[in-house]
């Protein structure tokens, strides 16, 4: 239930403090751990992270005007596979940052890099790969780059999106 209001905050939060991100640029929310978030470790749950950055995928897409065009064309981000690596653990109560980027894509999927990081120090790191999935089916790259007003070639992925993206297929 928690993770309705923490949309609505973020919802209300870009209407009433806007930010106006270009396609590559990064996204920041910041958050706490609650209580709910937290497993008998007493750290936050595996799952939740992941659940998080789904706020911070949707808040890419808010601050950079792209949700109000995928939602009149019913286009739905979808995820196709992740990696995460959990570095540090976040405790409860404890603040921190989810950071946002595109990486790059390809004919198919688009990369995203997401980092929960706390006063700089990185906490987990994922790499997504993902894409938008409409009344017609997949939607090419190219076209979502079009509609999204991003032009030119992927920058080059990092080596271990390469390495990761050979252990999945």
């Amino acid at each position: 239930m928690n993770l309705y209001f923490r949309l609505l905050k973020l919802f209300l939060s870009r209407l009433f403090f806007p930010k106006r991100l270009r396609f590559m640029d990064t996204s920041v929310i910041e958050g706490r751990v609650w209580p709910t978030d937290i497993d008998n470790n007493l750290h936050m749950n595996n799952g939740r992270y992941l659940t998080i950055m789904d706020l911070g995928r949707f808040d890419w897409l808010l601050s950079g005007g792209h949700l109000g065009y995928c939602l009149r064309h019913r286009w739905f981000p979808i995820v196709g596979s992740l990696k995460i690596l959990y570095i540090r653990p976040l405790r409860p109560f404890q603040k921190f940052e989810l950071k946002t980027r595109i990486l790059g894509w390809d004919k198919k999927w688009i990369y995203v890099e997401q980092t929960f990081e706390v006063n700089g120090a990185l906490c987990a790191k994922s790499i997504l790969q993902g894409l938008f999935h409409g009344p017609q089916g997949k939607v090419p790259t190219a076209e979502l780059l079009r509609v999204l007003g991003q032009k030119g070639r992927s920058p080059r992925l990092p080596k271990d999106v390469h390495i990761w993206l050979r252990s999945v297929k």
